[in-house]
């Protein structure tokens, strides 16, 4: 099993040097991934926590990141795929990954806030065929010498495309979401399933989906990484018992956070028995999400993990 650890380029750091020292840590401290999450704009729930405090770019990030890591695996846990134009987010990605010396993987996914979208002028209802298709641009421009895609929305053909990705054949892509589209995706266009925030009962339900979908599409369901994030909790635990998803709506920053599975970060007996739950039902890698900007919190938090938990599964 592999860990993977998050760090606050979400959470509002003044400081953005404080956010990247905790990449060469986690590598130190043994994780085996680092990763980022996406949004463009402080709105809705993410307005609601940080209000103009900073949202770092992820890639821009992890760039700086490949340069002060040599080992550790570079994620985006996920990028919204309709936010960015995909050949020059593929161009940027095979960029990164050759930097890197092949690290780089890829969590992307339709997104869900209606906010951003409209900021963005990029019609919502058409965020699951956008993501498809860029995809599927993706892998042309990252495998076919001479890539061409042609659709209602893009169309090419006799180009040139470099660099490739280090990584043969391309990049990494796990799908993030756990609607019925998303798990369609994993499937048919994925490499991984990455979903956020899921029980370990629903996590099963869902892989079990993913497998028998990517089955029918004439896809090895054990090509297919398993992979889930879940959110450790650095402030008091809310009243929700660990590993269960709560009622309440997704209006808001603590209803949003109320919905996701969670253990308490300074608990290992806790995230112990919870990476054992996940274990069980396929989890392959685990990415551990600590909920704050508190950065001598984090650091704390990460070393306990890494050396109270982290030994028990190698």
């Amino acid at each position: 099993m592999k860990f993977g650890i998050t760090i606050p380029n979400n959470w509002g750091v003044e400081d953005p040097q404080q956010v990247l020292a905790l990449g060469p840590l986690a590598e130190e401290l043994g994780y085996d991934s680092l990763w980022v999450m996406d949004h463009l704009f402080n709105t809705g729930y993410i307005r609601e926590r940080l209000e103009d405090r900073p949202y770092y770019h992820p890639l821009a990030t992890l760039s700086y990141l490949a340069a002060t890591t040599k080992r550790i695996n570079l994620g985006t846990s996920v990028l919204v795929r309709p936010y960015h134009n995909p050949v020059e987010l593929a161009k940027y990605a095979a960029t990164l990954d050759q930097i890197s010396g092949g690290r780089v993987i890829l969590g992307v996914g339709a997104g869900a806030m209606a906010e951003e979208f409209l900021a963005l002028g990029i019609p919502m209802r058409r965020r699951g065929l956008l993501t498809d298709e860029s995809i599927a641009i993706m892998k042309e421009l990252w495998t076919n010498p001479y890539p061409s895609y042609h659709s209602r929305r893009w169309e090419f053909s006799d180009l040139r495309f470099s660099p490739k990705p280090l990584q043969k054949p391309h990049i990494p892509l796990w799908v993030g979401g756990s609607s019925t589209g998303a798990l369609r995706r994993a499937a048919n266009q994925g490499d991984g399933w990455h979903p956020t925030g899921l029980s370990p009962e629903e996590f099963s339900m869902g892989r079990r989906e993913v497998r028998e979908l990517a089955v029918a599409a004439g896809r090895d369901p054990d090509g297919l990484t398993m992979s889930v994030r879940m959110e450790v909790e650095m402030g008091e635990i809310p009243p929700n018992p660990p590993l269960r998803r709560g009622a309440g709506g997704i209006s808001s920053a603590s209803a949003r956070t109320a919905n996701r599975a969670r253990v308490p970060g300074d608990d290992p007996a806790a995230i112990i028995a919870a990476i054992e739950a996940y274990r069980s039902v396929g989890v392959e890698h685990i990415v551990l999400a600590p909920n704050s900007g508190d950065v001598p919190g984090l650091t704390a938090t990460m070393e306990r993990i890494a050396k109270r938990v982290l030994p028990q599964f190698r």
